[in-house]
């Protein structure tokens, strides 16, 4: 898969991204990141992007034209690639998108290539955004200075559902929000650690019981944690009556 990013600081992108998980699979082949750096593309020796907002008010915004070079320049790589003439899809990192989820991150990964463009000051000229963007995405209901660190959160998480990124592919099916549920707790060596036991069922090797016993723990989490999203799982008829019956208890 091939992230593209229209970002006025790439190196910040650039040094988040080429490390651990992520920095592996780009140095296998698995992903490319490419950040792209918008100030290439203005029409001034100083590299300026940006100028007062019409109308007034505070801040500056980012100009219409050097974000649609960057994105033609980007598009045009893209279309000489794979030869077809359609219309890469763009994100708009921004507080008023949809917010990103993994059910998004998974869609995404579908796409072979993704431009992510990172506003900055008071955001960008509206006329490109309406030319040129195909989502608008947050990653949550609070305002950051600008779209990297949302365009790295995105890269991150999409980035898990690529095939071969992952040692071990199907830890990203198992993991929090599949199925809508969070993931259930997990334990290591020793078996006591500060007075504390691995639950015995962890040790027992009988796998029905385990996966029975993580199934349970997973509902129990998402009910205490987030009942947001309880209220989106498919449970079983003998789940719901097990929460009944356990509601029921606590009420006593």
């Amino acid at each position: 898969m091939n992230f593209h990013i229209l970002t006025l600081f790439p190196e910040m992108v650039l040094n988040g991204l080429n490390t651990s998980i992520i920095g592996r699979a780009v140095n296998a082949g698995r992903l490319s990141i490419d950040a792209v750096n918008i100030r290439d593309y203005a029409f001034n020796k100083h590299q300026s992007v940006d100028d007062y907002p019409y109308g007034g008010g505070a801040g500056m915004l980012m100009q219409a034209e050097p974000v649609y070079l960057a994105y033609e320049a980007v598009a045009e790589k893209i279309r000489a690639r794979s030869g077809e003439q359609t219309k890469p899809r763009v994100v708009y990192l921004s507080p008023q998108g949809s917010v990103f989820n993994q059910n998004m991150a998974r869609e995404l990964a579908l796409e072979e290539d993704l431009i992510l463009l990172c506003g900055h000051y008071e955001g960008i000229d509206e006329r490109v955004l309406e030319e040129i963007v195909t989502d608008y995405v947050s990653i949550g209901d609070y305002v950051l200075t600008g779209g990297e660190l949302p365009a790295m959160v995105m890269v991150d998480a999409i980035s898990r559902m690529v095939p071969g990124v992952l040692h071990n592919d199907v830890s990203a099916e198992f993991e929090s929000f599949q199925d809508n549920l969070l993931e259930y707790p997990q334990y290591s060596r020793p078996e006591e650690w500060h007075g504390k036991k691995v639950p015995p069922v962890l040790l027992s090797g009988h796998h029905a019981n385990i996966e029975k016993w993580r199934r349970e723990q997973s509902i129990l989490r998402t009910r205490e944690r987030r009942p947001d999203l309880l209220e989106k799982c498919e449970l079983t008829e003998k789940e719901k009556q097990w929460l009944q019956d356990l509601e029921q208890e606590t009420e006593k």
